[in-house]
């Protein structure tokens, strides 16, 4: 983590992120208990290929252009692409929660 990345709550991670992650995985409002900042988004959460991509235009259309995943994940060797934390998602996201 540089300086300017924003601290991440060891507790629990944004309930916006929280709710996206949800829907683009499809999966029941229970499954929320398992999205943690330390959970991986592919050993941990099994995300496909498919609820990744849901999962990023969700994050754009939301937060805009800077939660840009695609990026993320373009920037990873297979070991970055397995060990991708909610957390290292979370750090993408604006400080402040958009205005809708």
């Amino acid at each position: 983590m540089t300086d300017r990345e924003p601290p991440v709550s060891a507790a629990q991670a944004r309930p916006e992120l929280v709710a996206l992650l949800v829907e683009a995985a499809g999966a029941p409002p229970e499954w929320a208990a398992l999205v943690t900042p330390q959970a991986r988004l592919d050993a941990d959460l099994m995300l496909d290929e498919y609820e990744l991509t849901a999962l990023d235009a969700l994050l754009r259309g939301y937060f805009g252009a800077s939660a840009d995943l695609t990026a993320l994940r373009a920037g990873l060797d297979l070991a970055g692409l397995e060990a991708l934390t909610v957390a290292e998602v979370q750090r993408l996201l604006p400080a402040e929660e958009p205005a809708r």
